[in-house]
């Protein structure tokens, strides 16, 4: 039985980085060992165009569905490193195709010679190997098209790879590759995979989160919570912030004209992200977001709610309809937390109506009756900070705030 003893892995855009693509390399093997720290025996070498990682006998299942979920990587090919001999070459290709789980009809070898030092060429190497294999089977031909099974021959001045098949990977850039962003993280559907999608492009995150009890409970809570545990999948320890909002809720649903009231609330909540942005060093602001999806997202409320930031607003989703969302949140894992029915802080004072085409002027004139500025400082200064991590017991966070 043929035993596969490395792994394969293959960056895309990353190649595409000309004089910065060693930082993103570096950044991509540094998250990788984060994410494999626990299985010990891992071995992992960078390599021009590649990553080697040397299992030494460790399962290969429980690493390969690990790194499908870490950005930057393209695909990644179990494979068979043999040294570079000919002879070797051959044996492994043939063992390869002979322990395929599915019967083969047609094959194809597809030899890459990146070690240019080596005396056979590519083609050369496809003719040697694919000969070699005709001459050992019976009811077996090549297919240069559409083979049963396509051998990849990878010559490298460590040794030669050969792979057959791959498995996708999830693309993106390296998280931590393109600066920190703070994330307003809600309870619902959207903002979780706004989340995920902030990652895939190399940001490492942070998220915020408004509540305010006692309307909103400590199962809200919870929710928010497993939900930052979830993203975590993707690109390490979160630092969560829980901003207390029942009071400046409360005076914004006393003094603010009904129609206005979603208006300034989201106001306030991007005054208090940017604060917490400064505090821990984030370059941007992303929410989930979706243009004409809500009242407060149409252009006139997204013009008149940035008005009081300087900040980036990063909104990943600003193209996609409720569906498309709702298919990324099933794919990432958030959407059945997400529609647990464990209110936030935007539906407990909801107002019967929202203005969708609110002005600046309006929304500056009605603000001038709250004390913005103290109700700002207060949320940021009683703000709790939680870290989230990928392998900890969420229910013990929550234990922990009681």
């Amino acid at each position: 039985m043929l035993v596969y003893d490395h792994i394969l892995v293959r960056y895309g855009e990353l190649a595409l980085k000309g004089k910065n693509r060693t930082s993103f390399e570096k950044r991509l093997v540094q998250n990788i060992k984060g994410t494999l720290k626990e299985f010990t025996l891992l071995r992992l070498r960078r390599t021009f165009g590649r990553i080697v990682i040397e299992l030494n006998g460790q399962d290969h299942i429980p690493v390969v569905d690990k790194l499908k979920h870490i950005f930057g990587i393209h695909s990644f090919s179990l494979a068979v490193r043999v040294e570079n001999d000919l002879e070797q070459m051959k044996q492994a290709a043939l063992q390869v195709i002979q322990t395929n789980e599915k019967p083969v009809r047609t094959f194809k070898i597809q030899a890459r010679r990146a070690y240019k030092d080596y005396p056979i060429d590519s083609q050369k190497l496809n003719h040697h190997i694919g000969g070699y294999v005709l001459s050992q089977t019976e009811s077996i031909r090549v297919d240069v098209h559409n083979p049963d099974i396509e051998v990849k021959v990878e010559v490298r001045e460590s040794g030669t790879y050969i792979t057959s098949g791959q498995f996708e990977g999830a693309g993106g850039l390296p998280v931590g590759s393109s600066g920190k962003v703070l994330l307003m993280l809600s309870g619902g559907i959207d903002s979780p995979v706004a989340g995920y999608m902030t990652l895939k492009r190399g940001a490492e995150l942070e998220v915020i989160h408004f509540h305010s009890p006692p309307f909103t409970n400590e199962r809200a809570k919870q929710k928010v919570i497993d939900l930052a545990k979830t993203l975590t999948k993707f690109g390490g320890n979160i630092k969560l912030h829980l901003v207390p909002f029942t009071e400046i809720q409360q005076q914004i649903h006393k003094n603010i004209p009904t129609n206005y009231e979603m208006t300034i609330m989201r106001r306030m909540m991007l005054r208090i992200s940017e604060e917490l942005a400064k505090k821990t060093k984030a370059l941007a602001i992303a929410s989930g977001e979706s243009l004409g999806q809500v009242a407060s997202q149409t252009l006139h409320s997204m013009h008149t709610i940035n008005e009081v930031t300087n900040y980036p607003i990063i909104r990943p989703l600003v193209t996609m309809d409720k569906l498309e969302v709702i298919e990324w949140a099933k794919k990432i894992g958030t959407y059945e937390i997400s529609i647990l029915p464990y209110e936030d802080c935007c539906t407990i004072f909801l107002p019967a109506e929202s203005k969708t085409k609110p002005k600046r002027e309006h929304a500056n004139k009605f603000e001038q009756y709250i004390e913005i500025e103290q109700f700002i400082q207060k949320a940021v200064d009683e703000t709790e900070v939680l870290t989230i991590e990928g392998g900890s017991n969420s229910e013990q966070l929550v234990e922990e705030l009681l």
